[in-house]
């Protein structure tokens, strides 16, 4: 909302292909100065990468056109100071095959799911909406790549945040809002309560997809003692991955284990299969995203 106007705004993903980290900016528009403008705020803030990959939407087509063409009237000593330098490359999918951007499409589509599902109070304002989709892709750095202790609670699995904060949540988690919360900033308080509900939607979407279980369809692999977790409880602050081992399991009639004991830093605690991930080293890196 600007003013009393309320206007249309598009956000636009960036995610490392190496340590799977996230970017998200607003562009006022799909037209190429916007996308450019939501690139060049990218790089400032992390870097210049040595190459971008993108669908071959009209406005990146656009972009890298223009940057092109800008590039061949620069000098080597503007090139340095320039968006993109002389070592960076930008790619574009072939036509017509939107699997081969696999990796950003499922983020796409796992934020946007989340986010159609926020209902805020009102319109938010373009500061709201930046705090919100910044409070989101905090969220999702804080995602779990490796294996997570159990042994030591304080000791954290290493995550996207680690690498662009030089820790998980960069401070302690956030306390919990709710809808009735009073705050003496009504924008600040909507924006943190539209953070939870990302936060507990973000959780269902992106837990299922480390378990890697197509249930009907073909067998899995059933949970087994020893096995290191993450367990589902939306009840916990953001950016919180509660972690533990299981240490006994329960089968169904079929074989399949459809409930599991599991010893975290709290205690043991019997929770349902559905609502734990396995995490190997590794695994995630290449299949979450």
């Amino acid at each position: 909302m600007v003013g009393r106007r309320v206007e249309k705004r598009w956000g636009v993903l960036i995610t490392c292909m190496t340590i799977r980290a996230v970017h998200i900016e607003v562009a006022h528009s799909l037209s190429t100065e916007s996308c450019i403008i939501a690139i060049r705020n990218f790089v400032a803030r992390r870097g210049m990468p040595l190459e971008i990959i993108s669908d071959r939407g009209t406005n990146f087509v656009g972009a890298s056109r223009e940057l092109k063409e800008t590039l061949q009237k620069m000098d080597q000593n503007r090139l340095i100071e320039s968006f993109v330098s002389a070592n960076t490359k930008w790619s574009f999918n072939p036509p017509a095959t939107p699997h081969f951007g696999g990796c950003w499409e499922r983020l796409i589509q796992s934020v946007k799911k989340c986010l159609n599902l926020i209902k805020p109070n009102r319109t938010p304002t373009d500061e709201l909406l930046r705090n919100l989709l910044t409070e989101i892709e905090f969220v999702i750095n804080s995602r779990p790549l490796t294996e997570l202790p159990i042994e030591n609670d304080e000791a954290s699995p290493l995550t996207p945040n680690h690498f662009l904060i030089g820790s998980s949540n960069g401070s302690k988690p956030p306390i919990a809002f709710n809808d009735s919360a009073v705050s003496v900033t009504y924008s600040r308080t909507m924006s943190m309560i539209c953070a939870d509900q990302f936060w507990r939607r973000w959780v269902a979407e992106y837990l299922p997809t480390l378990t890697k279980r197509t249930k009907w369809f073909q067998p899995v692999k059933p949970l087994e003692i020893g096995n290191i977790v993450v367990v589902v409880d939306e009840k916990l602050p953001r950016n919180c991955w509660p972690k533990g081992r299981i240490i006994g399991v329960t089968r169904s009639k079929d074989g399949q284990v459809r409930r599991a004991s599991v010893q975290t830093a709290g205690g043991i605690f019997e929770r349902s299969a559905a609502n734990m991930a396995v995490i190997e080293v590794g695994s995630i890196v290449s299949s979450s995203d």
